[in-house]
């Protein structure tokens, strides 16, 4: 599936739509250049799947995870700053594959080796002034 969306707006409501439309125990991989609306549209996957407000959904660029709880869980990392899949399993975040909520994973191919098998790509690139392609590949 593809999508255009010409604002910041459109990315979020593209994103709360997924959210919603999530289930427990489902990867979703991000990835695309810097700037190319990863966060963005995880702030609205987060706030469709769990019900927070946008504006409390932020990126763990530096914490590598957050975790957003209530009717539904959603892990979100970052993996900007690590550069092997040793480092992922080192800080014990494959474990997370398997509890139960939403994995959502920026900058995933740098773990794509050991990614499960079954999960949702999604890659975001820029197109056109503020606009962004985002392709979905379950």
């Amino acid at each position: 599936m593809e999508y255009v969306t010409h604002s910041e707006k459109e990315t979020i409501d593209l994103g709360i739509d997924f959210g919603k439309k999530a289930k427990n125990n489902s990867i979703y991989c991000f990835s695309g250049e810097l700037a190319s609306g990863k966060t963005t549209f995880i702030k609205g996957f987060v706030s469709g799947a769990t019900g927070y407000p946008i504006e409390d959904v932020n990126s763990p660029t530096f914490t590598y995870l957050n975790v957003y709880k209530n009717n539904k869980t959603v892990y979100h990392f970052d993996l900007y700053r690590i550069d092997t899949s040793e480092e992922f399993f080192m800080m014990g975040f494959d474990e997370y594959f398997d509890i139960g909520g939403i994995c959502c994973i920026e900058w995933s191919e740098k773990i794509s080796e050991i990614l499960p098998h079954e999960y949702t790509a999604i890659n975001l690139f820029h197109y056109k002034e503020n606009s962004r392609k985002i392709v979905i590949d379950p």
